[in-house]
């Protein structure tokens, strides 16, 4: 989606709270981004909004409108044709 980002995680031991990960990441990203796009000024807000996931149902339910997300956007006809979806390791519960 052009305005805003579906981030799915799993946190293990000794992980760093959610808030301070999040802002890491944001940190990290508007950096890249900035760069790569040769933007300036602020690229996130401040807040996030978090949903905890627990049970494989809710993880597909979630996952499914996530993937449909820039269909009901107009932005493609099917979910499979938007280039900026995916997943590096399945967090199925």
């Amino acid at each position: 989606m052009p305005d805003h980002v579906h981030f799915f995680c799993s946190a293990e031991l000794g992980a760093k709270p959610l808030p301070i990960f999040m802002q890491r990441w944001k940190e990290w990203s508007s950096k890249r981004i900035s760069r790569e796009l040769k933007l300036s000024g602020r690229l996130w807000q401040e807040e996030f909004f978090d949903h905890i996931l627990r049970s494989s149902e809710s993880y597909s339910q979630k996952w499914d409108y996530v993937q449909e997300n820039p269909v009901r956007a107009g932005l493609v006809k099917s979910s499979d044709r938007w280039p900026w979806q995916g997943e590096i390791e399945s967090l199925m519960l």
